[in-house]
């Protein structure tokens, strides 16, 4: 598998289109929005620059590894991929939509990976008419530092899809986490919980964000404290993912504290926005 298409230039996509050239795949990156793409390269250069920098990769390996990205606004531009990436916002219909436009374009034996953090991979495979070639490849984020992909399969997964997806996560020197295809995987069905709790302490008066940081971070050895990690995540995700759990679980533990709520309707979103549980 040399060929890769990535679908979202954001955050997520940038950096798996990143991790994905540099070790030597070509990759199509794709996004709906030039703008996006523009971004999205730029941000791709300069984290290839700040490695070469320090030593990380050699000065030659930045020239090469965007020499191996075609961005792309035209979706059809994924289909001789060997395999497809999804990493678009998460939000279920946008990601069901894609996966059905995906199956009808892309080549019969490729695969199908979301970089969901929380949405069934069963009920996105649904929509496909390939169910054995959907899996989950959860990336965390910075993708180009973090060493983990959680690799989530769905009912219907192969173990041959399994098998060539870890290959994948394998040349891309990183290591695997399986989970079962149940709300928020493990990752964020563990850590999601600890947000929100750390937002209703603020809510409720407990302490201030500040102290409920340094709490966590000097306490428990964190190495950011868990509202500075909902910032740099997205508090509309945080959301997102929280209302997955909560929907997927039927449970009242899982339910978002009405300050992240009230937070995400203002627009408060995190370091995207320049204000969340922080000003940036």
């Amino acid at each position: 598998m040399m060929r890769i298409g990535v679908l979202g230039a954001g955050q997520m996509g940038n950096g798996i289109a990143h991790v994905c050239a540099q070790y030597g795949y070509q990759v199509a990156l794709f996004d709906i929005a030039q703008p996006q793409l523009d971004k999205g390269l730029v941000t791709i250069a300069q984290n290839l620059e700040r490695q070469a920098k320090k030593g990380a990769i050699p000065e030659s390996l930045v020239r090469e590894t965007l020499g191996r990205i075609t961005a792309t606004r035209d979706m059809s531009d994924v289909a001789d991929m060997d395999f497809a990436i999804e990493a678009v916002t998460e939000n279920e219909p946008l990601k069901l939509e894609i996966f059905r436009k995906l199956d009808s374009i892309v080549k019969e034996d490729s695969i199908l990976a979301s970089n969901t953090s929380s949405i069934p991979i069963t009920k996105i495979a649904s929509v496909t008419g390939r169910p054995d070639k959907v899996i989950g490849m959860h990336f965390m984020n910075p993708v180009p530092v973090m060493k983990l992909v959680e690799v989530i399969r769905g009912h219907a997964t192969s173990d041959d899809t399994f098998t060539k997806t870890a290959t994948l996560v394998a040349t891309l020197e990183k290591e695997i986490a399986v989970s079962q295809d149940y709300p928020g995987f493990v990752v964020n069905r563990v850590l999601i919980p600890m947000i929100n709790e750390a937002i209703f302490a603020l809510y409720e008066g407990v302490a201030t964000a500040e102290d409920i940081d340094k709490g966590m971070k000097l306490g428990t050895n964190q190495p950011m404290g868990p509202l500075t990690l909902a910032d740099f995540i997205g508090l509309d995700t945080v959301l997102a993912i929280a209302n997955v759990l909560y929907d997927g679980f039927k449970d009242p533990k899982y339910r978002p504290c009405p300050l992240l709520v009230k937070m995400v309707n203002a627009g408060y979103m995190g370091r995207k926005s320049g204000h969340g549980f922080y000003t940036y």
